[in-house]
């Protein structure tokens, strides 16, 4: 199969389990490091799939960083192309700016792992069928969206209520970082912890937040490799058609 695009959108970017995850679906991946601005976007016709990642940026600084605009030419192209698209954190956010759909500040921010309400919708959902009522997604953003036109809730939250939705047969945003293993945590934690104090800017310290690490990531890590196992095969189908 073709390679499935990871699109960077920090310089400390690592994609977690990402890699490991797609290497053992069988799917080769392509990165475009957006954020650099340093390379030409892949064309969608070389590759089967788009995975777009987190940021520290937020769409509200599209005027001042020229890659954010971009992100939104690619997603709309890959939903006008038909290609399999997942949007996690501020790629969920993209996907839902790109048709117009409001991107604005959560009720609170969100940090560590917090409980997820599956809907209805997510009981046959192709990729996120396998959550369960009370899983725990990591979280890192103080933006939510509002639903595009067309799109259906999958997964809720308590504070923060569109968590996952999904957009035809080929389109999903998800807010948490389903790819976040203890790695790149780590990395994240002492990268921003270097500049800022975790707990005064976002309300749990960084020994909070791995004391919550210690008790879900390996549930997390689980429940995340069985969605890129499952986007792999549904980008497989979708170049095989």
């Amino acid at each position: 199969m073709k390679p499935i695009l990871l699109v960077r959108n920090d310089s400390f970017e690592t994609f977690g389990i990402t890699m490991s995850a797609l290497g053992h679906s069988g799917a080769p991946v392509l990165v475009y490091d957006a954020v650099a601005g340093d390379m030409e976007r892949p064309s969608l016709d070389d590759v089967s799939g788009v995975a777009m990642f987190g940021s520290s940026y937020n769409v509200e600084n599209a005027d001042e960083q020229p890659f954010i605009k971009e992100l939104r030419e690619l997603t709309l192209e890959a939903l006008d192309r038909g290609t399999p698209f997942l949007g996690v954190c501020f790629g969920a956010q993209i996907l839902a700016w790109s048709l117009d759909a409001p991107v604005l500040k959560a009720p609170a921010r969100e940090i560590g792992f917090v409980p997820l309400r599956p809907q209805a919708a997510a009981a046959n959902d192709a990729l996120l069928s396998h959550y369960m009522e009370g899983d725990h997604g990591f979280q890192w953003h103080e933006d939510t969206f509002e639903l595009p036109p067309g799109a259906e809730l999958l997964v809720s939250g308590d504070t923060v209520r569109n968590q996952a939705y999904r957009l035809g047969e080929h389109a999903w945003g998800v807010q948490w970082h389903l790819e976040v293993d203890d790695l790149e945590l780590l990395l994240w934690l002492t990268v921003y912890s270097e500049r800022h104090d975790l707990r005064s800017t976002w309300g749990k310290s960084v020994e909070e937040v791995r004391a919550e690490a210690q008790r879900y990531m390996t549930e997390h890590d689980r429940k995340g490799r069985e969605i890129f196992r499952r986007f792999a095969e549904i980008a497989r189908r979708a170049s095989n058609a």
